[in-house]
C-alpha cells in the first residue's frame, strides 16, 4: 500500500467513524473484546519515536499499554477533537494519560477534526507505518514496513506518510490534560487524609478498566472517592478539599454532596455531624455496611454497583422489599 492509498483510506474510515460523537470516556469504554485495540497496542509495542494523529477515545488505551513496553524518546500523539477534554471527568485513563505527558513519555496534542482532507488515524514510526482502514463495523490496521527486503517505493511510502504525520501533530494545538497524573493524586491525599486511603486508592486505580466509573455511569469516580474516605472515617471536608479546585481538582467539591447523599440513602455509609453545637457543620463518614467495611481496595466498585442497583422509592432509599429480594414476609402475605 503506497502513502496516498493509506491516506485514502483512512479519509474514507474519518468520515464516519464509529466514536466522532462520543463526548465522554465512559460513553466508549470499557470494550472488553476488542480485536482493534488489541492489534494496535501489538503493532506499537516495542517500537520508537512514534508519531501518532487522528486517535480517537477507543483506542488511546491500547496506545498507553504498548508506550509502557517500549522505550525512546516521548511518543507525539494527536488525540481527535474533544478527546482530551474527555479525560478531565475520566479519573482512569485521565491520570494514566496525564502520568505518562509527565514522566516524558508521551506528549499530547489535539488535532483537526477529521473527514475533511486532514487524513485519518495513522501511526508512523520510521520504519512503519500502520493506517486505520476499513467501512464502519470492519476496520483493521494497513501496514507498510521499510527494511531492506522491501523496494524502494516502500521506504518512500514509509517515509511520506511518516512527513503527513509528523506535520499533521505540529499543526495540531497544544492541549493539558485536565486530570492530575496518579503521583500527584496520591501524594496529596497522604498529605491531605491518609496513607490508608491512598492505599486503597492505588490499589483501586490499578485494578479499574479505562471508562469505568465515569461521569456519565450510575455510579460515579465521585461516589468511589467518597465510599473509600467512608472506609476510613475522613471529614467530608478534608476529602471536598483534597479533590476540589483548591486541591487535585479531580471535580468541583460541591459535586461530591449528591454522591454522598446517594451512599447515606443506599444505606452503605453515614454522615456524623461534628461537631453538635451551632455554626456550620461539618460531616464525618462512616461506612456502616459490613462489605464495604472488610472489602479489598479492588472489591468496592462491586459493592457499589450491587447495592446502586436495587430498587429505590422516590426519596432515594432502597425499598423495604428490595433487600427481601420481593419477598414479602409470613405475616404480611394475603390469607384466602
Amino acid at each position: 500500500m503506497t502513502a496516498d492509498d493509506a491516506g485514502t483510506e483512512a479519509d474514507s474510515e474519518a468520515a464516519s467513524d464509529d466514536f466522532d460523537g462520543a463526548s465522554e470516556v465512559s460513553d466508549v469504554l470499557p470494550r472488553p473484546d476488542d480485536p482493534l485495540a488489541e492489534a494496535v497496542e501489538a503493532a506499537l509495542a516495542g517500537r520508537s519515536a512514534v508519531v501518532a494523529v487522528g486517535v480517537p477515545i477507543r483506542l488511546l488505551p491500547a496506545v498507553l499499554a504498548a508506550r509502557e513496553r517500549s522505550s525512546g524518546d516521548p511518543w507525539r500523539i494527536a488525540c481527535r477533537p474533544g478527546v482530551v477534554d474527555a479525560l478531565s471527568r475520566a479519573l482512569v485513563l485521565g491520570s494514566a494519560v496525564a502520568e505518562a505527558v509527565e514522566g516524558g513519555e508521551i506528549r499530547i496534542r489535539t488535532g483537526e477534526p477529521l473527514g475533511h482532507g486532514t487524513g485519518g488515524t495513522l501511526f508512523a514510526s520510521p520504519d512503519r507505518v500502520d493506517a486505520l482502514v476499513g467501512p464502519r463495523g470492519g476496520r483493521t490496521l494497513a501496514t507498510t514496513a521499510a527494511d531492506a527486503q522491501v523496494a524502494a517505493a516502500g521506504s518512500e511510502a514509509v517515509d511520506g506518510t511518516r512527513a503527513t504525520a509528523e506535520s499533521r501533530f505540529d499543526a495540531a494545538s497544544a492541549a493539558t490534560v485536565g486530570m492530575p497524573s496518579r503521583t500527584r493524586l496520591l501524594a496529596h491525599a497522604r498529605e491531605v487524609l491518609d496513607d490508608r486511603f491512598a492505599d486503597d486508592l492505588a490499589a483501586l486505580l490499578a485494578s479499574l478498566a479505562p471508562g469505568e466509573f465515569g461521569r456519565t455511569t450510575g455510579v460515579t469516580d465521585r461516589t468511589l472517592l467518597v465510599a473509600l474516605a467512608a472506609r476510613h472515617d475522613h471529614l467530608f471536608r478534608d476529602l471536598r478539599a483534597w479533590v476540589g479546585t483548591d486541591g487535585v481538582g479531580i471535580a468541583p467539591a460541591q459535586e461530591f454532596t449528591r454522591d454522598r447523599r446517594a451512599l447515606v440513602d443506599r444505606e452503605l455509609i453515614e454522615s456524623i455531624k461534628v461537631p453538635m453545637g451551632p455554626g456550620r457543620p461539618m460531616f464525618r463518614l462512616r461506612a456502616v455496611d459490613d462489605a464495604l467495611l472488610r472489602a479489598r481496595p479492588e472489591e468496592v466498585p462491586s459493592i457499589l454497583d450491587g447495592r446502586f442497583a436495587l430498587p429505590t422509592d422516590a426519596d432515594g432509599r432502597i425499598r423495604d422489599d428490595a433487600s427481601r429480594g420481593g419477598r414479602r414476609p409470613v405475616w404480611e402475605r394475603r390469607r384466602w
